[in-house]
C-alpha cells in the first residue's frame, strides 16, 4: 500500500484552531511564493496597465509585514531583520518602490528569510501563550490586538496580495493555477 503524502502547503484536515489558522497562513504563503518563484529582473518588476504593483514589490513589502507582525506588533520590540539597515521608514510605499532597485535573489532571500523568522517566533508565541493572548499592539483606547487577531490580519494580507500576484505572473509568463504543482519546490 502506497502512503499518501500532503504537500507541505496542505492546511490539516482536522486539527485544533491554531494548527487551521497556520496551516492558512502557510497556504498562502506557499501560493505567493509559487507566484512569485523563478523569476528575473524584467519579471519582478512588470507591471500591469497604471498599476505601480510588481511581484518584487510585493516580496519586499510581504517580507516586511511577516517581521513587523511577529516583531513590532506582537512584542513591540523594534523590527528586525534587513529593514533599519535598508532605511525601512515603515510606509508601505517604501517597500514597493525600493524593490526595483533590489536583485532578484536580494527579494527572494528577504522574503524567505522573513518567513523563517516569522514561523519560528509565531511557533513560540504559541507554545507560550496561544492564540488568546494578548499582543504589544492595539487601539488608542488601550485595548489589545489577541495573536488571533495578528494571525487573522496576516492571512488576510497574504490574501489580497496573493490575488494580485496572480494577475502579475500571469501576465509574465502565463503561469496560472490555485495551488502549485504537488512536487514544486521554489528554485529561486
Amino acid at each position: 500500500m502506497t502512503e499518501k503524502t500532503d504537500p507541505p502547503w496542505e492546511p490539516p484536515l482536522a486539527g485544533t484552531e491554531a494548527e487551521h489558522l497556520v496551516g492558512a497562513l502557510d497556504r498562502m504563503r506557499w501560493t505567493f511564493r509559487y507566484k512569485a518563484d523563478g523569476l528575473d529582473s524584467a519579471g519582478l518588476t512588470a507591471k500591469i496597465g497604471k498599476s505601480e504593483l510588481t511581484l518584487g514589490g510585493l516580496l519586499k513589502h510581504l517580507a516586511a509585514q511577516e517581521d513587523y507582525t511577529f516583531t513590532v506588533k506582537l512584542t513591540g520590540e523594534p523590527i528586525s531583520g534587513p529593514w533599519t539597515a535598508l532605511g525601512w521608514d515603515g510606509s508601505n510605499d517604501w517597500e514597493f518602490s525600493s524593490a526595483a532597485d533590489d536583485e532578484p535573489e536580494v527579494l527572494y532571500a528577504y522574503w524567505d528569510g522573513a518567513v523563517e523568522r516569522s514561523r519560528a517566533r509565531l511557533a513560540e508565541a504559541l507554545r507560550t501563550g496561544g492564540l488568546d493572548q494578548l499582543a504589544h499592539t492595539g487601539w488608542p483606547d488601550g485595548r489589545k490586538a489577541s495573536l488571533r487577531r495578528l494571525l487573522c490580519d496576516l492571512i488576510e494580507e497574504y490574501g489580497r496580495h496573493t490575488g494580485h500576484a496572480d494577475l502579475l505572473r500571469e501576465a509574465v509568463d502565463g503561469r496560472t493555477g490555485e495551488d502549485p504543482p504537488h512536487d514544486w519546490r521554489p528554485v529561486s
